[in-house]
């Protein structure tokens, strides 16, 4: 089974040994598929896509939600021996349609009568799809089609994952079925078994879910798909860790973070919980391990174009005792690190250089940029081997494992999303607000943010006043850009500092920022009917999202930097402190503080203050 070429011959392996073992399930049983039942639906598809043209190599976008149907979706495209597009929710429709245009893909398969998702655009995605590609929908019975029957080489593409471009264009990482079978078979870093129970909740558009859904399906187990953490209350989304006996999780460092802070214990139950997409914080491990730990808590590390993790890191007492960091650890199976210098020569042990990567999980480049993919993909001099240059800096500790530092260029990771700050700024310059634009990250952990600078064009400071322009801007952008990628403060300038060699000094932009307040000690929790809850609430946006302005009940939560993670927060201090449930939902998608305090004052029979 493991000389198995590409990743659709082993899931056929396991129909024939478990045809009535549980594939794929939502929750609480409300939709279940067997492994028998799962490859013949995906033939159903496969077989349309056949008589409508699609052939082996081809690439097909798909336009859903994480759901039991997306797996259907994603293994019926591999086994027409085409490669699996997924689109991102979040990401504005011109940005979609700029995507699947760009990528030659004829059709896009969605799943009416499954709920819109994402904000309504996958239940009629015909409307935004660009000329000359067709919606089409996941067959609900067998269309009378022969099923191909096709045997993907191990180099043919499995998947294209798009991630944010220093241009302004987003770049298509084009992953081959040998990558994805190096990533699932003989796994070092976590072991999952037929008939275990492994949690789906990544964005179908992030290269998680390749883990989530091929590690699983790869060794007869059963992928069990998660709500969103904002659909829920974040006491009520981790019990399902324990009510769904999930045995194996992967989740972003800032959930983790969130979820360490506010419940400790909740991963107790797992025998694996694999953590990744930002540097992981040590008091954050340090608190699970000390509550309920799982059985084994790994930090993975790897860019989308070494699919998924190149290397892992065991986290326990024993192997964080006396460290100041976390590493990232050490190689997967059939995966070598390297890290070298400028010119690609390996650097001592101590030293630091570019973290590279080689080995059959590196990817086959970027759909339709051969320059840019001779310029990340390129051959370790020494031994032969192609290579991915990660631009992540590091040294090699004295036990063999890697410890990352930062970038070599200015791309960042902010929670889970790899953004290019370049694309932000080129966005920022062609919206015509702005003759100068620069963005940083600031901050680490749930709190960080990007913040932008902006020099207001001439024909911005005649249409829109200087206090209106950062939602002005960011109004343009979200037009284009997903929201994970708008800043989340803006300031405005009246001229660009600059440094001795004649560029903009990013450093004296950043001097600009006020400084946050001192903490002040912590106060006694008040009584809920001994404070108004728009204060309250107040106090809580304030805390959580780390501002030292004073919160408005017109106040956006978005607009001063929320998220969904920092909403899970909120959500938890709100019971605690209110003794009301609010799901994170509720505090990203009301418009304002006042009309979140008015629903939560409907809770506890108080009249919010307007």
């Amino acid at each position: 089974m493991s000389d198995a070429a590409n990743v659709h011959d082993i899931v056929a392996h396991w129909v024939e040994r478990r045809p009535d073992g549980c594939a794929v399930r939502a929750p609480e049983g409300a939709e279940e598929l067997s492994y028998q039942e799962l490859w013949r639906r995906a033939g159903w598809l496969a077989a349309d896509l056949a008589r409508r043209g699609v052939s082996p190599g081809d690439l097909v976008a798909v336009a859903q939600d994480r759901s039991v149907d997306l797996v259907v979706t994603f293994l019926g495209i591999l086994r027409a021996g085409a490669a699996y597009l997924p689109l991102d929710g979040l990401a504005p429709t011109s940005r979609l349609a700029d995507i699947v245009a760009g990528s030659g893909a004829r059709f896009a398969v969605h799943a009416p009568g499954r709920g819109a998702g994402a904000g309504g655009r996958w239940a009629d995605p015909a409307s935004w799809l660009p000329e000359g590609v067709e919606a089409l929908a996941l067959p609900r019975t067998d269309p009378g089609a022969p099923v191909p029957v096709i045997a993907s080489a191990g180099d043919d593409p499995a998947y294209v994952n798009f991630t944010s471009g220093s241009t302004g264009r987003p770049k298509g990482v084009v992953v081959p079925h040998r990558a994805v079978l190096r990533l699932a078979l003989r796994s070092r870093f976590c072991t999952v078994e037929a008939g275990d129970q492994v949690a789906s909740a990544a964005n179908p558009a992030f290269d998680a879910t390749t883990f989530e859904l091929w590690n699983t399906l790869t060794a007869g187990a059963t992928v069990v798909v998660f709500p969103s953490v904002t659909d829920l209350p974040i006491d009520e989304w981790t019990a399902l860790i324990r009510t769904e006996r999930i045995d194996t999780m992967f989740l972003t460092t800032s959930l983790f973070h969130t979820v360490a802070r506010e419940r400790p214990g909740a991963f107790g139950t797992l025998r694996n919980l694999v953590v990744g997409g930002e540097q992981l914080e040590l008091t954050a491990v340090n608190r699970v391990l000390a509550a309920e730990p799982p059985a084994r808590l790994v930090n993975g590390y790897g860019p989308t174009e070494t699919t998924t993790f190149a290397a892992y890191f065991d986290c326990t007492p024993e192997s964080l005792a006396g460290a100041e960091r976390i590493p990232v650890g050490y190689p997967l199976q059939d995966t070598a690190l390297y890290l070298l210098d400028a010119g690609l020569n390996e650097v001592p042990a101590g030293e630091t250089g570019e973290l590279c990567v080689g080995g059959p999980g590196v990817a086959l480049g970027y759909l339709g940029r051969p320059e840019l993919t001779a310029e990340r993909f390129v051959t370790h001099p020494a031994t032969g081997q192609r290579i991915y240059r990660t631009g992540d800096t590091g040294r090699l500790l004295p036990g063999g494992a890697v410890e990352l530092f930062g970038r070599s260029d200015r791309q960042v990771k902010l929670r889970g999303f790899r953004i290019e700050l370049e694309e932000i700024e080129r966005s920022a310059l062609a919206c015509g607000l702005a003759d100068s634009a620069f963005v940083e990250k600031v901050g680490e952990g749930p709190t960080a943010s990007l913040v932008g600078f902006v020099l207001p064009s001439r024909e911005a400071s005649a249409e829109v006043a200087a206090a209106e322009l950062p939602a002005a801007l960011n109004r343009r952008l979200g037009e284009t850009l997903p929201r994970y990628m708008l800043p989340a403060r803006w300031l405005v300038l009246d001229r660009v500092p600059f440094g001795s060699t004649g560029k903009a000094d990013r450093a004296r932009l950043l001097e600009l920022l006020a400084p946050a307040a001192p903490a002040a000690p912590a106060a006694p929790e008040p009584a809920p009917d001994s404070e108004s809850v728009t204060a309250a609430l107040a106090a809580i946006w304030q805390d959580v999202l780390g501002t030292d302005r004073t919160v408005l009940p017109s106040d956006n939560f978005l607009d001063l930097g929320g998220n969904s993670i920092l909403a899970m927060q909120v959500a938890a201090r709100v019971l605690k402190r209110l003794g009301v449930p609010v799901d994170a939902g509720a505090v990203l998608l009301s418009d304002t503080l006042g009309e979140l305090a008015g629903h939560v004052g409907a809770e506890t029979g108080e009249v919010a203050v307007p």
